[in-house]
């Protein structure tokens, strides 16, 4: 019978996830000047500087791309020079650098972009012909040609000695500002920024390993101490006495995504960059208008998208006229977990698909789009995350073509490596291994929270609990230990009296100022 697991065991564990790190202090982070192309980007931007050049910033309207437009046009605030800001808008201008978005700029002699820009060919080539230089800041995927830009950084390019390929825009943008502070011979607190580099690093799913790990538990610390005024308004609107990992993922995080997603992300840019607690909250207020407009236009979309699906399928491909644009990722996000199959969901506009993609297991999602390219008219992203567009003409080729693909894939390339730990002693479950737990913190891509089993658990007590009734709590006996659980969104209540085996992960429960350790129940079975 194999040994259930202890608390040194599960130490060891975690150890080896991070056994092969380069980087585990914020003092080995790497250095800018690794990064391909940007002296020659920071020699033009102080040539810029010197000679009162205008200088616009084009960034993104993802949570990403709106911290990385924060992080420099910040440095430029604080450093006394102006810049034109634009953020693009989803529904008028699309993803990225464009000519239409030059055009609206108006006379400027230099354009940076951050998060996006390494397939703008069309806008560079338009910048060369005006005689405005371009500097791209980008961190996706580089394709086989590159823009004609003055300079690109981007730590996945080819010739490129930085040793962290997956880092994300607002990183790129950081240290475009550390190589900067460093062409500027000025003294410049750059931790300043890394409350919101921990925002955008979690929120574009980076891995949490190595350099993003390091970054994104410093930043921790310091959106918890932050002097910025975005952050201390949305303690006092949702009652934290401080921010846990989690709420990068579940509050802080969606709320910033909610503007570009149903709006416009200048909201969300303006709320970060906010000076007074007056004018944060007012714009938190209608953040967290459009965010509730925005989960309920998802949980429509989503029960849509279900009565599109093939069970049989080994991809998921659903399109629909006029949905919302700016929920189609996370209605895919969704149908992948609940399917664990790679998942795209289009919105037809007229003649126009335009579709968000989310992969599972170790599936490169673009991989598989990027062999359909000769019908799309766009796409980009990452491994397990795109966006494409196309003629909705070709729709059902495009998903014809993806199931022949899929037809080839491997069951193994679905599947996620497991994050079950194993069985668990129940004597274990203590202050000490929450502090273990807390230790490892973030969990995420790469670093999944660990996930442990008990076999025959005694049901003493068990209760509906929630506004809706969709919670389960139950008090467990094993091995003479009693348990707290909780089952959120539970699928069937468990009777008192029962003996049950369960999968879950352990957490803090704070009750009244009284701390203990909680399961959070993923799985039940009546044993």
């Amino acid at each position: 019978m194999e040994a259930k697991l202890s608390k040194s065991c599960i130490k060891k564990v975690l150890d080896n996830r991070f056994i092969n790190d380069r980087c585990k202090a914020l003092s080995l982070i790497p250095k800018p000047n690794l990064l391909k192309d940007i002296k020659k980007a920071t020699k033009r931007i102080k040539q810029a500087i010197q000679n009162r050049e205008k200088i616009a910033i084009v960034g993104d309207y993802d949570v990403d791309g709106v911290v990385a437009s924060v992080i420099i046009s910040e440095f430029f605030d604080d450093i006394g020079v102006h810049t034109q800001v634009k953020i693009p808008n989803r529904f008028v201008d699309g993803y990225g650098l464009k000519k239409e978005i030059v055009h609206k700029l108006g006379n400027v002699d230099l354009i940076i972009t951050v998060d996006n820009g390494i397939s703008a060919h069309e806008a560079a080539d338009f910048c060369f012909e005006a005689g405005i230089d371009l500097i791209i800041t980008d961190h996706h995927n580089v394709p086989n040609e590159l823009p004609k830009a003055y300079a690109i950084v981007n730590p996945k390019q080819d010739g490129c000695n930085f040793p962290n390929s997956e880092i994300c825009g607002a990183q790129v943008a950081w240290y475009l500002v550390a190589a900067l502070k460093d062409e500027l011979n000025i003294k410049y607190n750059l931790s300043k920024f890394l409350d919101l580099l921990s925002i955008a690093i979690v929120a574009d799913m980076m891995e949490l390993k190595d350099i993003n790990r390091v970054m994104v538990k410093a930043g921790l610390k310091y959106l918890n101490s932050s002097n910025r005024v975005a952050f201390d308004v949305i303690k006092t609107f949702f009652r934290k006495s401080h921010f846990k990992c989690e709420d990068i993922s579940y509050l802080i995080a969606p709320l910033i995504n909610s503007s570009g997603r149903m709006e416009d992300a200048i909201y969300s840019y303006e709320f970060l960059k906010a000076k007074t607690k007056k004018e944060a909250y007012k714009i938190l207020e209608y953040i967290v208008d459009l965010n509730t407009q925005r989960k309920e236009m998802e949980s429509n979309l989503f029960e849509k998208s279900l009565k599109l699906i093939d069970p049989n399928s080994k991809v998921i491909v659903v399109w629909g006229d006029d949905w919302h644009e700016g929920v189609l990722g996370i209605v895919a996000s969704r149908l992948a977990r609940r399917f664990n199959l790679p998942t795209i969901v289009f919105s037809i506009n007229g003649d126009i698909a335009k579709g968000s993609a989310r992969s599972v297991g170790s599936i490169d999602i673009l991989k598989f789009i990027e062999e359909q390219k000769d019908l799309l008219l766009g796409y980009g992203g990452h491994k397990g995350a795109a966006g494409i567009s196309l003629e909705s003409c070709y729709l059902q080729q495009f998903k014809d073509n993806l199931e022949q693909s899929f037809a080839m894939v491997s069951k193994d390339q679905y599947i996620q490596k497991s994050e079950i730990l194993g069985e668990i002693n129940p004597k274990e479950i203590d202050f000490e291994l929450l502090d273990i737990l807390e230790e490892y913190e973030p969990y995420g891509q790469q670093n999944p929270l660990p996930i442990f089993t008990i076999k025959d658990a005694y049901v003493k007590n068990c209760k509906i609990i929630g506004q809706n009734g969709n919670h389960q709590k139950m008090l467990l006996e094993c091995d003479d230990t009693i348990l707290e659980s909780i089952c959120f969104n539970f699928v069937r209540e468990v009777d008192i009296g029962k003996k049950v085996n369960i999968i879950f992960s352990i957490s803090k429960n704070e009750f009244r100022g009284v701390i203990t350790p909680q399961l959070v129940v993923k799985e039940v079975q009546i044993s």
